[in-house]
This record gives C-alpha cells, structure tokens and sequence, in this order.
C-alpha cells in the first residue's frame, strides 16, 4: 500500500516537503522492489492492493487500526512503522475523524507502581543485547523464559507466579512451556477456574472477579481514561482481588514500606492527581482523554515525522522499513503447503471460561476453518474432526467450510482446553494451536516477538 501512495503520489505534499525526514529515501527504497513481489509473497491481488491503497489515499479523513494480526509477526515492529508512516504523510493524524492522539486526564499511570527506579529488573541480564524495546518496557518474551528456565542460563529460576495468565496454554510452543513449567520448584496461581496451568501449580489462589472488589479500570491503555467498577456483590469465600494478594504479600516479604496497609489505599494513590478520592469518584465514574487536534506536535528529537529514524539507527536497528526485512518468505517445505493462522472467537476470551456451560453452549467445540475445496482435496467433511500437522505436532479441531478464506489457509480456534477432562491434565495438548506454534529461532529484532500467523502446516483426516 505505502509503495502505491509513494509511486503514484497520493500523499500529501505539504506534509511530506514541511513535515518529514528521511522521505526521499524511503521513495528510493520501495522503488527497487515490484508489486508482483508483493503479490506473490503475500498472496493478495495486485489490484486489490492498489484499489485499497487509493482508497484510504482519497478519503479524508481516515483511520486505520490494527491489532493482533500485525503484531505476531516476526517483523511486526517495521510493518507497524510502514502504517504509522502511512497515516502520517496522507494527512490522517490528530485530525477529526482521523488517527487521534489523545491527551491522558490526571491520574496516576499504573506504570508508576512498577518501582523500576528502586528495585531495577536488570533485563539485561536474560536478554543480553537482543530485544531492546522489550528491555525497555520490562517485558521477558515467554519463549526467552522458558528457555532460561531449561537452560539456566544466565541464571537459574526457580519459582513463578502467574496471574492473569495460562501459560500452558497461551504461550508458544506449549511442549517446551510444559517443560519449563515442570521444571520449577514452586509455582503459584490466582484463577477463577481451575486450567490447565493451575493444575499444575503447588498453590491456588482463589480470585475475586470483577464487581467483588473495587476496581479501577484503565484498559485499553491507547483510550487513555481510566473509570470506577465498583464493588456490587462480596466475593466467594477466600477469594480476594489481586492486588489484595499482591499487597499482603508485599508486606510479608519485607516491602511493607513501598506498598500500603490495604490495597484500596492504591486507587486513592492513583486518582490523587485528579483531586478526587476514589470514593468520590464513584460518583463521577470515569474521567475521558481529550482530543485536542494538535497537527504536527510530533513527539521525536525532529519534531517531525521521522521516517528516517536514527535513535532507531544508533541502536542497532533498521532506521526506516526495508524490503529485506518485510519481505521475508515464509520456507514452505512440500509436506506442509498450508499456511496456519488463527482468530479470535466469539464465544470466548482468550484461554478462559470453558469450564462455563452458558458459553460452552455457544461453542462447544474447537472449530478450525477451510475453503470448500482444500477440504474436498484432503478428504474433510464440514463438521466433523480433521487434524492440522505442522513441525511441532499435532492436534484435533472440528471443521467449519469458509468460502472467503484463500485455499492455502488454515484458521485455527485458539486458547482451547478441556475442563471435562480434569482427570487427565484438562486435555491441554488435544486441540491446542500452541502445540503447533515453535518458539524460534525467528524474532522481531526489537521486541522479541515470534511468528504466530502464518506458519507451514498441512491437514489430515487421521
């Protein structure tokens, strides 16, 4: 699309002269790949590309946005950067209608709890050199994780807490996750459920839900508000909210000093800048961001749209999307000639509530989808239970026929475990996409972030 709005001008002009640096590189670059390239490494028609790229060219205003499908990309970093160059020298940002930066209300950021500053995490000391953007953000990809958990190096792990979290599930390449996980001496969890996962831990602890503990709710973090969920019914027993747990235990360890005698002392904490109690803030339930228009306040050492970037340069990466880089083929070895990815459905999140009737009702099994005539070539009925094979192993998922879908693709129901089948470890590895899913050796450079979509598979009835 960028090579479209480039080669046939449909970009701005006054912003791109007034506005950029590092354009005339850029235009350079994508010159010397063709859109039969493109259209053959991704599979999407030429004219399709070139109709959808006049399209958001012309309408003024336009917004874009993107998610999970560009993100579990081994180059999600650089594409993400293709489509924010995109909005920006076609006039679409901080315009009404447009791609809006938003300006935050008074609140304290959960970030300020993380006391980096006092207690530094030393990322570093895991992921070397590698990753520095997820360093920067105090993030550890699972797959480094497990592995250092396996390998001990650079150091031995011996325990973990999870909350919010299946990883035996959720995570990548979900046999070396169960290893890790294995591995460690202690292991604790706060669940709703018992999951797979929790199955596994030495201690449950049991989680108040929403709207069993006063709540205040910032996400998603890119809206930039933050709202009151207060309390409406006491919890169950001994189930407490998780920053209870963390709390108590914060003052058990010695750290009483950095936390507070109750947790509901945080939310105060966090509305403080504001000027309201969390109490009365109940009455006014959410505080919004503003949406001030401010054309061209960018936020770089330039003050302008930096498609050349060379903080990016001087830390060891691509200072502006490349083709080598986005281009990458996907190896399809002749056993595997389909290409997996997977969606969200509409029953459930994530990796939760399958244990719950009313939506297992909706859904009661995984469903993995086909065009009508890769189902008629590998011998699938609609309906019933088919394989998908690839590298890593093996599962089972009943088969949906989707017309829409290009012959080569496979779409894969995510998150799926059996709680009916407790007995035997929840059936975690029967229908779950991650025991397909490898855990490298391909990463984002900059974050960490392996392919999740995309990967060579084949399917089977047996």
């Amino acid at each position: 699309m960028l090579k479209v709005i480039l080669e046939e001008e449909l970009y701005d002009k006054d912003i791109v002269e007034q506005w950029t640096v590092g354009f005339d590189g850029l235009r350079e670059h994508f010159s010397t790949f063709s859109l039969e390239e493109v259209e053959k490494l991704t599979w999407v028609p030429r004219g399709q590309i070139e109709e959808f790229a006049r399209t958001y060219a012309a309408s003024k205003p336009a917004a874009m946005q993107t998610g999970n499908a560009v993100d579990q990309l081994v180059n999600s970093f650089q594409t993400t950067r293709v489509i924010a160059i995109m909005r920006a020298i076609c006039g679409n940002v901080n315009v009404p209608g447009g791609d809006v930066v938003l300006t935050a209300p008074l609140y304290t950021r959960p970030g300020s709890f993380f006391l980096m500053s006092k207690y530094p995490r030393k990322t570093e000391r895991i992921l070397g050199k590698k990753f520095k953007f997820a360093q920067r953000s105090a993030f550890i990809p699972p797959h480094v994780l497990t592995r250092a958990i396996l390998e001990e190096d650079p150091c031995p792990i011996k325990a973990a807490m999870f909350i919010l979290s299946n990883p035996l599930v959720s995570w990548p390449n979900s046999k070396e996750t169960y290893r890790a996980l294995m591995k460690l001496d202690f292991i604790v969890i706060s669940e709703l459920f018992m999951t797979p996962t929790a199955a596994l831990a030495d201690i449950v602890l049991p989680a108040a839900w929403s709207m069993e503990h006063e709540e205040l709710g910032y996400w998603p973090g890119w809206y930039e508000e933050i709202r009151a969920h207060p309390k409406l019914v006491d919890a169950p027993g001994e189930c407490w909210p998780d920053t209870r747990i963390i709390n108590e235990l914060a003052k058990r360890l010695g750290l009483a000093e950095d936390f507070w005698a109750d947790d509901h002392e945080a939310l105060d904490m966090m509305l403080e800048p504001s000027g309201m109690s969390y109490e009365q803030f109940k009455e006014k339930r959410t505080l919004r961001a503003t949406k001030e228009y401010r054309r061209h306040e960018y936020d770089t050492p330039s003050r302008k749209i930096e498609i050349f970037s060379a903080r990016l340069e001087k830390i060891g990466y691509a200072p502006m999307p490349n083709w080598d880089e986005l281009g990458r083929k996907v190896e399809m070895p002749a056993e595997f000639p389909l290409l997996l990815t997977n969606a969200k459905e509409e029953a459930y999140m994530l990796s939760g509530f399958k244990g719950v009737a009313s939506v297992r009702t909706i859904r009661p099994d995984p469903v993995m989808e086909l065009h009508p005539d890769t189902a008629k070539k590998y011998g699938l009925e609609e309906g019933g239970w088919a394989y998908i094979v690839t590298r890593e192993g093996k599962i089972k998922q009943r088969l949906s026929l989707n017309r829409s879908l290009d012959p080569r693709v496979v779409v894969a129901a995510f998150g799926w475990w059996f709680p009916e089948q407790a007995a035997s470890g929840y059936g975690w590895s029967q229908s779950n996409i991650n025991m397909l899913t490898p855990s490298g050796p391909d990463y984002d450079p900059s974050t960490g972030g392996i392919t999740l979509r995309g990967i060579p598979c084949t399917v089977s009835r047996t």
